[in-house]
């Protein structure tokens, strides 16, 4: 019997190593170690700014760090009366028609550019990395540059001047880059069928590629409006004697000892959510718009 065994082909077993697919419908253990991380994560990112918008709520024997005490509004209230906390109605203002200001010509100038840029010329490579230089250079040096040339000038620095230039040269390569990727998935042949039915140049632009591009080009101005209202470096030396409200919260942390500087965090953090909303909202109800009408011709 030994003998016979021993002339038999070596078997081999089959292969025993642990699938990362599920065997019987569990999840595999990868997807709790990467839910794990994921949860980390958001609490890294969100963990801080919840803190922050909790004890915004206090009652006005609040302090700024825990435990909380009372639960009120009393810290918006306050954060309004300008003897106590500084301008931020109107510090809140200036920012609000700047970024308005700096999406318009975002939008302007990368659909433009996308434009141009749509077939080769002589130097576009050396216009491009033109373009895009200015976001390798620090923000503060940036802003510091530009408050200088408007000194040799003779130009006084102001929020709609140099602060709107030093803003845009933040704003404007994210938005040319996000204009290049949008443009590339237009398609020529929409255009050309326009051309083919009699249409102008100015036409084919505001009937048909304005139309294809809407959601592009509301995504380039949520970049725009979000960086300009979120500046602080590039406006240190650039705003003048008016304080944009980044800068108004700067100086807020130096002077301010109690939770209306939360109170404000809360407030701006509500502004940029509802502007994220309303991008989304629209890119939305255009693709809706556009679905309804491709099945109406159907």
């Amino acid at each position: 019997m030994s003998a016979v065994l021993a002339d038999m082909p070596e078997t081999v077993a089959p292969a025993t190593t642990k699938a990362i697919a599920p065997s019987k419908g569990g999840r595999p253990w990868t997807f709790y170690v990467l839910a794990t991380l994921f949860a980390a994560y958001v609490i890294a990112l969100y963990g801080p700014m919840f803190c922050i918008y909790v004890l915004s709520f206090q009652d006005i024997r609040g302090g700024l760090v825990f435990p909380m005490k009372g639960h009120s509004l009393h810290w918006f209230v306050d954060l309004f009366t300008q003897v106590r906390t500084g301008d931020v109605k109107g510090s809140f203002d200036r920012s609000i028609k700047l970024a308005f200001v700096v999406t318009i010509i975002t939008v302007v100038v990368s659909f433009l550019a996308g434009l141009g840029f749509r077939k080769r010329f002589r130097g576009d490579s050396f216009v491009f990395y033109m373009m895009i230089g200015s976001l390798v250079a620090p923000g503060l040096v940036l802003g510091l540059g530009t408050g200088l040339l408007f000194q040799a000038l003779g130009l006084n620095a102001s929020w709609y001047t140099s602060a709107l230039g030093a803003q845009l040269s933040w704003t404007l390569p994210f938005g040319v880059l996000v204009m290049f990727a949008v443009m590339s998935r237009f398609d020529h042949v929409w255009e050309e069928a326009a051309y083919d039915l009699g249409a102008s140049r100015w036409q084919s632009i505001r009937l048909v590629m304005i139309p294809v591009l809407a959601p592009g080009m509301v995504a380039v101005a949520l970049f725009g409006f979000t960086l300009s209202y979120d500046e602080f470096a590039r406006s240190l030396q650039t705003a003048g004697s008016l304080n944009t409200l980044p800068l108004e919260i700067w100086s807020m942390t130096l002077n301010v000892t109690s939770p209306s500087l939360y109170a404000l965090g809360t407030v701006t953090t509500i502004v940029s959510f509802i502007v994220i909303g309303a991008s989304l909202g629209t890119i939305v109800l255009i693709q809706r718009k556009r679905g309804s009408q491709a099945k109406g011709k159907e």
